[in-house]
């Protein structure tokens, strides 16, 4: 498993030309708590924001994102217009609730299976101070699709 915020900012490669083709600024989730895709701020004056659909990426090393082929690489409007899909800035500190009303936090990360495929867990917080007295919570995902709105992200839990 792996962090969101370990991905952020790591290099993305294309296998077949070894070019640098940016770097990764975000994440597009679904309610489904599943990992659709990253978004890629591309290198250069004439590159723009790219999406980078989770089928396009051959691997997920330590020091880079390889994706198969450059021609892989949408557009990132394509991908703003479908409201099923999330970016995990809009998820970052949002408030995380129990379906029984109980606050767990705020949400500060996601952990991500090696495949990339799902979340796996939420890690929260309760603020600075708390998070040095008493730590970071981490809470595995249940599986089941996640609420989301402008105000809270419920989770069963």
């Amino acid at each position: 498993m792996r962090t969101f915020s370990n991905l952020k900012g790591m290099p993305v490669y294309c296998n077949k030309s070894a070019f640098l083709l940016g770097h990764v600024t975000d994440l597009y989730l679904s309610s489904k708590g599943q990992v659709f895709g990253l978004i890629m701020e591309g290198k250069g004056l004439l590159n723009r924001d790219r999406f980078i659909p989770i089928e396009a990426i051959h691997a997920l090393g330590e020091n880079g994102v390889m994706v198969e082929d450059r021609d892989k690489l949408l557009p990132l409007q394509t991908v703003k217009t479908n409201e099923e899909y999330i970016p995990y800035d809009h998820l970052h500190f949002k408030s995380v609730l129990t379906k029984e009303g109980e606050k767990l936090g705020l949400l500060e990360d996601v952990y991500i299976s090696e495949e990339m495929e799902t979340i796996e867990a939420y890690e929260l917080t309760d603020g600075f101070f708390a998070d040095l007295t008493e730590g970071k919570k981490v809470v595995k995902a249940s599986g089941e699709p996640l609420a989301i709105s402008k105000d809270a992200i419920v989770i069963d839990f």
